[in-house]
């Protein structure tokens, strides 16, 4: 159906590097974004100003421009340092810096995830948590934490798919992901629309294997709770 003139296993290579940034970028997201969640359920009033600033930010500024940012702005003052020190030009990979960036987009949205998951936990498990005995960390790994996935799972899993598809903004920055190569290989051929579409149909593909995977959690979170 498609001539893609032999370019179909370079795509598939930048399909990988698509694969590599959506998983490194959600482990720092759902790191930030826990962190971020229990720092606004926190008493520190500190500590929810730092987390509101965070989100504040993230929801203001798009996500294109942010990814310019931490880039070039972090090149130069990643080179500004090592100048300070006497170390030489340090080039920041742009795999570092689209995984950062991304994982730091989306941190934000997951602590607003978490944070609905967390108090959506009925108040009567935490309760009888302590009532066992349990310590505070006990009551949050043993009840919250396995009680909060189910709450929370709906939002995260939206929050998965827009963050696969916000790795295409990576080829902006020279990272050679499937779109970037798609476009390399569109310009040789003169054929980008083909290309363009064969990525579109790849990405589908990431995205319906998550669906099938955010389904079976759901499933998995979701036993001995009845259903409306």
């Amino acid at each position: 159906m498609f001539d893609l003139h032999g370019y179909f296993p370079f795509i598939l290579k930048g399909m990988l590097v698509t694969v590599e940034v959506a998983l490194v970028s959600l482990f720092i997201a759902v790191t930030l974004g826990m962190l971020g969640a229990l720092a606004k359920l926190s008493k520190s009033g500190i500590a929810r100003g730092v987390a509101n600033v965070y989100t504040t930010i993230i929801r203001g500024v798009p996500d294109l421009v942010l990814m310019m940012i931490i880039f070039f702005g972090g090149q130069l003052v990643v080179n500004d340092i090592a100048e300070a020190f006497g170390w030489g030009y340090v080039d920041i990979s742009p795999f570092i810096a689209g995984t950062l960036t991304i994982g730091f987009i989306f941190g934000a949205y997951m602590s607003e995830t978490f944070r609905g998951g967390i108090l959506a936990v009925s108040r009567g498990e935490i309760e009888a948590g302590y009532a066992f005995g349990m310590t505070g960390r006990q009551v949050f790994f043993r009840i919250t934490l396995p009680a909060m996935v189910r709450h929370a799972l709906p939002g995260f899993g939206n929050n998965w798919m827009v963050l696969a598809k916000a790795t295409a903004l990576v080829s902006v920055i020279g990272l050679h992901d499937m779109v970037y190569n798609a476009n390399q290989a569109g310009g040789t051929t003169r054929q980008p629309f083909t290309f363009l579409l064969v990525v579109a149909l790849l990405y589908l593909l990431i995205t319906g294997l998550s669906d099938l995977a955010l389904r079976w959690a759901d499933k998995k979170y979701s036993v001995g709770v009845r259903r409306a």
